[in-house]
């Protein structure tokens, strides 16, 4: 970064500027090229836990919690990898028929295909390619999600993500709601270079922001990287932070290869993550402030305690979270 005479760096900003930094910069006349970026040390590479079916119609490769992985990546608690798969036509609506959650989200990226969600709110829709479904379960929610009706007759190739994301104890019982994210409305960054492009999900990249409304801080980019091309990651400093490589190859931060269907966790410290692409690559970008409370989690049930936990069975078992008509 080159900082103009007239422009100081972010670290002489603020009320607590850098005063080794602020006075080598000011020494120079504020002309100094300053790159004070600390790159993100690679904590390891991970393959899925699992490789299993949900219900009748979503196979899945889990990477969170099955690489061992899941306290180093708070508030993110599982990520399930859909397909790709190819389904033949049927008459058959495939997929998790009613089923309750309380205490976390989850959110559902679409690469192929089509699913349709509804739950007991009354809330729901149907999410293609491109699209973005985000369910804040909170109180509790019954829902189910199938293979949308004329994609199940048509037979096709199924391809998703879906991603659990954990609420502050301070929001776990708040209302829960429903945030559809058509392909048009998610904002697109293009690389320099002609490199790729990144969709800003949630958070913000390069002063974009995503549509998401989060719960607590949370980046998430859907990355494009052509091959023989590389950008640079901006990912704050003490969140956690990972990439998920649906398609391709790439180096990380110059030495390490992260190969398709694995994720790459990255330490806390550190604000940049260097990413080059040796084949074209599809990747998921995660990074989140973690959440430091105690978790308790059965099931489709997360919370902050066992009785807690206890009480969401006996609140869904007693109709409480409701039900589909």
């Amino acid at each position: 970064v080159r900082s103009g005479m007239n422009t100081p760096p972010r670290w002489c900003e603020g009320p607590f500027p850098s005063l080794r930094h602020c006075a080598d910069w000011r020494k120079e006349g504020g002309t100094m090229r300053t790159d004070t970026s600390i790159t993100k040390d690679l904590v390891g590479v991970y393959q899925a836990g699992s490789h299993h079916m949900v219900g009748d119609g979503f196979p899945v490769r889990n990477m969170i919690p099955g690489a061992g992985v899941e306290e180093q990546l708070s508030p993110f608690l599982m990520l399930d990898y859909l397909g790709p798969q190819q389904f033949p036509p049927t008459d058959r609506q495939l997929g998790v028929g009613e089923h309750p959650h309380r205490g976390f989200e989850t959110v559902t990226i679409m690469y192929h295909g089509k699913v349709a969600h509804r739950d007991s709110t009354g809330s729901g829709g149907v999410i293609g390619p491109g699209d973005v479904q985000w369910m804040t379960a909170a109180s509790g929610v019954v829902h189910e999600e199938l293979h949308e009706k004329e994609f199940a007759k048509r037979g096709g190739l199924l391809e998703g993500i879906q991603l659990w994301v954990n609420l502050p104890k301070a929001y776990k019982m708040t209302a829960p709601r429903y945030q559809t994210l058509v392909d048009a409305e998610i904002p697109a960054v293009e690389l320099d270079g002609g490199a790729g492009r990144v969709r800003v999900i949630a958070g913000e990249f390069r002063s974009v922001k995503g549509p998401a409304k989060t719960f607590s801080p949370v980046h998430l980019y859907d990355l494009r990287l052509k091959a023989g091309h590389r950008t640079e990651l901006d990912l704050p400093e003490g969140y956690n932070s990972s990439l998920f490589v649906l398609h391709g190859q790439v180096v990380v931060n110059g030495s390490q290869a992260v190969q398709e269907v694995e994720i790459a966790l990255f330490g806390r410290r550190g604000e940049r993550v260097v990413v080059e692409a040796k084949q074209e690559a599809t990747i998921l970008v995660l990074s989140g402030e973690p959440i430091a409370e105690p978790i308790a989690r059965y099931g489709p049930f997360v919370m902050n305690q066992r009785d807690e936990i206890i009480q969401a069975v006996h609140d869904y078992q007693a109709g409480k979270m409701g039900h589909l008509s």
